[in-house]
């Protein structure tokens, strides 16, 4: 009797690592001037389903070193022989050729990885896309102003996913960190991870996370992640931004923050229960949306004049942030 649960035990292992088969859209970089190291990414699999705390586990960061994006038919085997390789000292290309020839199944082709790390003072970038991933699947890698990154993903609806991160994440302003949320928007599209589509959001989970040179490994100085459930019809790209937002400061090349924050007003704060968001006439078509302290978003909507009156007596008293189109978020208190 006694063999039963220890078979549905296995069963059931089994049964997540199927889940995880395809993790979809991620980025990981090698930032040369700051030697910082990042991976941002996400896919639509319902981790509080799959029992799994940490929305961050397909990004391994090794401080002043590397980082490591392990996809696509996941094994926790093959990202630790991939850690092993780096800290041997291994290039990207060298660790992937090595992890090709030696897939702990012995089926690299359902594999897929992205791998950026430092040699000397230069850094060095390389992805991989196995034949049997589910398409649309691809990578693509780059290096300017010092930084290199890998983007991969499968499922995807096209490579205007690709195409869109790389983009974003080129022309952002700022440091890694903002880099890579940058990225993280380009990805936000309806059904970017196909299986999301009937959601009416790009995943179910997504994070950002950046390693220090001097931290410590497991323990990188930033780290955001957002998990929602099936059919919460929740975008977690959104609520990475809220939290983001409350933790990180993107300052944009000659735009002073006092100027990105004279976009908008919004009073009275505290507030009763309704606000009024004032707003540059160049705002107005733009959209809005009011998120709670755990990034959940609670209110929407778009700015229809140089000041939009909100109705917020619904709302539970705490601390709230609200965020129009790309403008600087404003936080305010609900009495």
């Amino acid at each position: 009797m006694k063999s039963i649960p220890t078979i549905s035990l296995i069963l059931f292992s089994i049964w997540v690592f199927n889940a995880f088969g395809q993790d979809t859209f991620s980025i990981v970089a090698a930032d040369s001037t700051t030697r910082e190291v990042g991976s941002a990414g996400g896919s639509c699999v319902d981790l509080f389903a799959a029992g799994f705390s940490d929305a961050t586990f397909i990004g391994d960061l090794l401080p002043d070193t590397g980082a490591i994006n392990t996809q696509a038919s996941y094994l926790v085997s093959n990202q630790k022989n991939a850690r092993a390789r780096m800290r041997a000292g291994d290039t990207p290309t060298q660790i992937i050729s090595w992890l090709s020839l030696n897939d702990v199944e012995d089926n690299p082709g359902i594999r897929q990885y992205g791998i950026a790390a430092f040699s000397g003072t230069n850094v060095l970038s390389s992805g991989y896309t196995g034949k049997q991933c589910i398409d649309y699947k691809n990578h693509r890698t780059g290096t300017f102003n010092g930084i290199s990154y890998s983007i991969q993903g499968n499922i995807l609806i096209g490579h205007e996913v690709i195409d869109s991160m790389e983009s974003r994440f080129r022309n952002a302003e700022g440091d890694l960190a903002c880099r890579l949320m940058a990225a993280m928007q380009g990805a936000k599209r309806i059904g970017a991870d196909t299986r999301c589509a009937p959601d009416g959001t790009s995943t179910l989970f997504a994070y950002v996370k950046v390693a220090q040179p001097t931290d410590t490994y497991g323990n990188p100085s930033f780290r955001i992640s957002v998990k929602t459930h099936d059919n919460s019809h929740i975008e977690p790209v959104d609520s990475l931004q809220t939290l983001f937002d409350a933790q990180h400061t993107c300052i944009i090349s000659g735009i002073s923050e006092t100027a990105l924050k004279s976009l908008i007003n919004v009073y009275p704060n505290p507030a009763g229960n309704e606000i009024f968001l004032r707003s540059d006439p160049a705002m107005i078509g733009e959209s809005f949306y009011i998120a709670d302290p755990s990034g959940k978003q609670v209110l929407n909507g778009k700015i229809t004049s140089t000041v939009v009156r909100i109705d917020v007596h619904r709302l539970v008293a705490g601390s709230y942030l609200i965020q129009p189109g790309n403008s600087r978020p404003e936080r305010f208190i609900k009495n």
